[in-house]
C-alpha cells in the first residue's frame, strides 16, 4: 500500500527554509503518510474549501497540504509552512 510521494519545487524550498529539526520530523510524518496515508495516527483532515490541495497533515505547528490519487497511489505536497502562514 505505499505511495510514491512528490515534493513540489515551491513546497522542497519551503521545506528547507525551516530549522533542521522541524525539517526531520516534518519529512517524517511525510514518510509515514507515504507508507500508509490511511493511518488513523498521522493527524490527516480533509480541506473543503482549498482549491490548491485536498488534505492536510498536521506536524505540531506545520502543515504539510497535499493531495492524494488513490487510483495511481501518489501524494503530491504542494505546500509546507507554519500554520498561521499556510492557509492563506
Amino acid at each position: 500500500m505505499r505511495y510514491n510521494v512528490l515534493v513540489t519545487n515551491r513546497a522542497r524550498k519551503q521545506l528547507l527554509s525551516l530549522p533542521v529539526t522541524i525539517q526531520e520530523r516534518i519529512a517524517e510524518a511525510i514518510g509515514m503518510l507515504g507508507n500508509n496515508p490511511h493511518d488513523p495516527t498521522l493527524n490527516v483532515k480533509a480541506l473543503t474549501n482549498d482549491p490548491e490541495a485536498q488534505y492536510r497533515l498536521r506536524v505540531g505547528n506545520y502543515r504539510v497540504k497535499y493531495n492524494r490519487d488513490d487510483g495511481i497511489q501518489i501524494i503530491e505536497v504542494v505546500r509546507v509552512g507554519h500554520r498561521k502562514d499556510v492557509y492563506r
